[in-house]
């Protein structure tokens, strides 16, 4: 696909993934973040510097955008000099986070009466998997869309899942973290009773492991974040899992579905959040969930 690529927002995942896409696409990359530092990283990968986001709307073909949340993306699109003033017949914007599905139908609609396509394409895994490039991707779009897209994700992702129309895509990936806060969250809960129950947690971690309670979030959240009790900064934060899980609770009000496990786990978000503990790694809620009251 020899066309020119454009990326916006090089946070923690999207620096990795653009790294990526430059490496391994053949085609030329125009990237833009307001922190100057990850797109001077990226020059060595022959990724170029755009002055301004709507630089990167005025001369890419394909959009990719990785930012924190929909709220973000729907003032990077409708804002004055967005992406919807420079979009024109042919262009594709894909959002690579995770965002409302509402809006993302909406934003798809606005861009379809210009010629221009709007995709979900939200990210799943962690950012060690962005830079190893086995990330999981969720789409939503046209078959036509995602299969000329596809050897473009394929060059960060070694999973890539065409869902259905516009909004699928989130509708996956949303309920993807809903059920990881919601496994975190009991993972804590067995975490503290063990060791109150007089089992060393590491030997718990290890049995449940051999056993039928094993999952990526046992094996990753919970053996290299709960048990050691470390919650890093510039990982998946505990404001941002209350974010995307905000989204899977309207998803459920929508649907009429009463929700109960994953208000639960928003509620342990919540505490963290209000406890100071936001901008840390999601499984913090260990921390609270283990206390004493």
């Amino acid at each position: 696909m020899n066309r020119q690529i454009g990326f916006i927002g090089l946070g923690v995942m999207g620096e990795p993934i653009c790294r990526n896409l430059a490496l391994k696409s053949g085609a030329g990359v125009l990237a833009y973040d307001r922190d100057p530092a990850p797109m001077a990283r990226l020059e060595a990968q022959g990724v170029h510097a755009a002055i301004s986001a709507q630089a990167v709307g005025e001369q890419a073909d394909i959009v990719f955008l990785s930012l924190p949340s929909g709220e973000v993306v729907a003032g990077l699109v409708r804002g004055a000099g967005g992406l919807l003033q420079t979009a024109r017949p042919g262009q594709v914007v894909v959002d690579l986070g995770t965002s409302p599905v509402d809006l993302t139908r909406q934003l798809a609609q606005e861009f379809e009466r210009l010629g221009a396509s709007f995709v979900d394409a939200p990210v799943a895994r962690t950012r060690a998997a962005a830079v190893a490039g086995t990330l999981s991707v969720m789409v939503g779009g046209d078959a036509r869309t995602f299969d000329a897209l596809r050897p473009l994700l394929g060059t960060f992702a070694s999973d890539v899942t065409h869902c259905g129309p516009v909004g699928c895509g989130q509708v996956v990936k949303i309920l993807n973290n809903m059920v990881l806060f919601e496994t975190v969250v009991a993972l804590a809960e067995a975490h503290a009773i063990g060791i109150r129950s007089g089992v060393d947690p590491q030997l718990l971690f290890e049995a449940l492991s051999k056993g039928s309670a094993d999952s990526f979030a046992l094996r990753n959240h919970g053996m290299k974040a709960i048990l050691p009790a470390q919650f890093p900064e510039r990982a998946f934060s505990a404001e941002y899992a209350r974010k995307d899980l905000s989204y899977a609770l309207r998803l459920a009000q929508e649907s009429a579905v009463d929700a109960s496990g994953a208000r639960n786990a928003d509620g342990w978000l919540r505490q963290a959040i209000e406890a100071g503990d936001g901008d840390l790694y999601f499984p913090v809620v260990s921390r609270f969930i283990g206390r004493k009251h």
